[in-house]
């Protein structure tokens, strides 16, 4: 039988134990860990200063860059898109802070800005998807065939584009009669915002993406949308460039999207809008479209390069390295 001498014993050797351990932790063991972890704080802070100075020397480089490519900009474009008429149109989310530069550029380009058209979150929202398939049938021109399969936002893409571009330029600044009324009523159901007259059609669109990649369940089916409506732009005009900045070409983004879809051969895209090369580019772009060419730029994974080849005049004679001599 266990006694009350027992559990004494048993008690005092468990606290001996315990003061032989803080005593060995608080001294023999003490000096190494602190040394140890004082070393690598020290090594951790210089590693980050040394970032800190990389970070620094990285954006005053990137500034510098900017300014520069600011000041040169209509050097850059100038005459780029002479003669062409430009619509832009937004995407939910997309950045309203980079609206003036966009048309600036284009603007410096030479093209007409004919107006800015913003789609809502409405727009997208799952549950008005049989409501904009019933306002694009009901408000098709007379003639308009759509394809086999096409969705509701293929239809209101086509359905917006016959209002917004045409790819004959003899009808460029005329409204089309029998689509008159699209936009109104698109606009009075909440599903876009409409500014300056893009009624009045452009030849080439520029498609804003937004700043962040849509999220949620619904988040695949809105790119879609996105991507349907630049693709009817494309087909209704003379060429369209889908424009946002890298997250719009990271995973989950609209010009992944753009990029995994059958209409990547027919839209370019661009994901460097939020700096001021990226703006020279999408003019670039612009231009390219216009020889029925395409291209994904910027620096992106799906970018093939951060511009489109330069343009060689047809006139152009050859060099003597290309003709051998």
């Amino acid at each position: 039988m266990i006694d009350f001498r027992y559990h004494l014993v048993s008690i005092v050797a468990i606290f001996l134990a315990l003061t032989v351990g803080i005593v060995l932790g608080s001294t023999v063991l003490q000096d190494p860990i602190i040394s140890s972890t004082q070393v690598a704080a020290d090594t951790i802070r210089k590693e980050n200063l040394g970032l800190r100075d990389q970070i620094a020397v990285l954006q005053s480089q990137q500034d510098g860059n900017s300014s520069f490519v600011t000041g040169a900009t209509h050097e850059l474009v100038n005459g780029d898109l002479a003669g062409a008429r430009v619509v832009v149109v937004e995407a939910p989310g997309a950045p309203s802070g980079l609206r003036d530069e966009v048309r600036e550029v284009l603007e410096q380009a030479g093209a007409f800005y004919t107006g800015r058209v913003a789609l809502t979150e409405k727009f997208l929202a799952p549950e008005q998807t049989a409501v904009v398939d019933g306002l694009a049938t009901q408000l098709a021109p007379a003639g308009t065939i759509f394809r086999e399969g096409a969705s509701p936002y293929d239809k209101a893409g086509q359905v917006l584009a016959s209002a917004l571009v045409t790819n004959m330029p003899v009808n460029a600044g005329t409204v089309n009669v029998a689509a008159s009324s699209v936009l109104d009523v698109f606009q009075d159901g909440g599903f876009i915002t409409v500014s300056d007259d893009p009624g009045k059609r452009a030849t080439l669109a520029v498609l804003v993406a937004p700043t962040t990649p849509y999220e949620g369940e619904a988040a695949q089916a809105q790119n879609g949308a996105v991507v349907s409506v630049a693709g009817a732009l494309d087909n209704g005009g003379l060429g369209t460039v889908l424009a946002g900045n890298t997250s719009a070409s990271a995973t989950g983004g609209v010009i992944e999207a753009l990029l995994d879809s059958g209409e990547a051969s027919h839209v370019s895209s661009v994901d460097t809008l939020d700096m001021p090369a990226g703006r020279v580019v999408v003019v670039y772009a612009l231009r390219e479209q216009q020889t029925g060419r395409s291209g994904a730029y910027g620096i992106g994974s799906g970018a093939s390069a951060f511009e489109p080849p330069p343009v060689v005049p047809a006139d152009a004679s050859p060099s003597p390295a290309e003709t051998g001599g």
